[in-house]
């Protein structure tokens, strides 16, 4: 989706929406809270990427968690990378304001330490100044980032996107196209659960692609296919060694796998599709949609050149040189892995951040409980 200041705005005024699998009722959590005689703490999450710096605040349900408070601003890291192998002061200078920001509303929102997750993606593990850069976001606004590695990047961009598997399906891949990367994740059906096959971490983004690849001003529709196909062919390029099984391919072209799309690459072309007036969450945020829609979406945006897709409400300004990158990124991968249907995740890594330290509080009371239930004394949480 779109990750600009009006975003921001949108996704504070839709505060009380569900994220991963968090759908319980605003009775059930008051319910809760006063069985454990109190409110159940608050939580963060903090990804700071290629192009966005992200934040989300959230309190657990019975069903998962219900967001209190989010922030997401483009700040564009990632901006030059790629030619200096460096961190451009202007955009560190961008993300540090970003960041700054976040530190105030996890303050304002008197989070415990030990329950605000913050990483940094793509960008901090390539550039040389990558972790100088950390450092300075820990002295000035006391922010602990981790850089993590594209493994672990992939597994949570998997575990935000779990309940939006179609039970039905027998392998699954999930998309996460970033700024500077794209982390690909298959999975295979076994009994009643979806097990890792395999991943890969491509390190092509949507800032990434479009610096490569600079769109031609004032062209006739031949160079601008042209240019689309250019970037298909580079993105096709960079996972053509995939790490699992082609035979697994033919679940795909036969029907019995889809495809999860996360991050704005595929939301912003769900916007598109659903002619959205202004971006809504609730309508884009598990919608399928068929490669045939993605596919008309993409040439909607090749149509409306650089300033018509500025104007559109899915996208703005920020995006709008960026977009049809990641909508390149999807091609490729579509026509690598053939599927007839894709999922829209309006959700990932910062949800999986959430669900994985939510659940690591928990079970140490689930095992007291036990523990009780059977005659033995209860130690203490460890």
């Amino acid at each position: 989706m779109p990750e600009t200041d009006d975003a921001r705005k949108r996704d504070e005024r839709s505060q009380s929406g569900r994220s991963s699998g968090s759908r319980a009722r605003d009775g059930d959590d008051a319910r809760g809270a006063r069985a454990m005689g109190r409110e159940a703490p608050l939580y963060g999450a903090l990804d700071l990427g290629t192009n966005n710096c992200r934040l989300l605040i959230a309190r657990p349900s019975r069903e998962g968690f219900r967001v209190v408070d989010s922030f997401s601003r483009i700040v564009r890291l990632g901006e030059g990378l790629g030619r200096t192998g460096r961190l451009d002061e202007a955009a560190m200078d961008r993300a540090y304001d970003a960041l700054d920001l976040c530190a105030e509303r996890v303050v304002r929102k008197d989070i415990d330490p030990s329950r605000l997750m913050a990483v940094a993606t793509q960008a901090c593990r390539q550039a040389e100044n990558g972790a100088a850069f950390i450092e300075r976001v820990r002295l000035g606004t006391g922010l602990k980032l981790r850089i993590i590695d594209p493994v672990e990047e992939a597994r949570l961009a998997v575990e935000g996107c779990l309940n939006l598997f179609d039970p039905t399906a027998e392998a699954i891949l999930v998309v996460d196209v970033g700024g500077g990367s794209t982390e690909l994740s298959w999975l295979k059906k076994t009994g009643s659960r979806f097990e890792l096959l395999g991943w890969m971490s491509a390190p092509v983004g949507v800032v990434t692609l479009a610096e490569r690849h600079p769109e031609p001003a004032a062209s006739p529709t031949r160079a601008l296919d042209d240019w689309y196909e250019a970037m298909v062919a580079d993105m096709g390029q960079a996972i053509a060694s995939a790490p699992v099984d082609p035979s697994l391919r033919e679940l795909f072209a036969s029907g019995r796998a889809h495809l999860v799309g996360t991050s704005g690459a595929i939301t912003s072309l769900a916007g598109i599709h659903l002619g959205l007036k202004r971006y809504q969450r609730s309508l884009v945020d598990g919608l399928w949609m068929t490669r045939a829609d993605c596919e008309k979406a993409a040439q909607m945006l090749k149509d409306l050149g650089p300033e018509g897709r500025a104007a559109e409400a899915c996208i703005g300004p920020d995006r709008a040189d960026l977009v049809l990158a990641g909508a390149a990124i999807m091609e490729a991968i579509q026509r690598a892995w053939p599927s007839e249907r894709v999922r829209v995740a309006d959700r990932g890594l910062r949800e999986g951040l959430l669900l994985q330290r939510m659940r690591e509080d928990h079970r140490p009371a689930r095992r007291r409980r036990r523990r009780k239930r059977s005659g033995q004394a209860a130690g203490p949480a460890t």
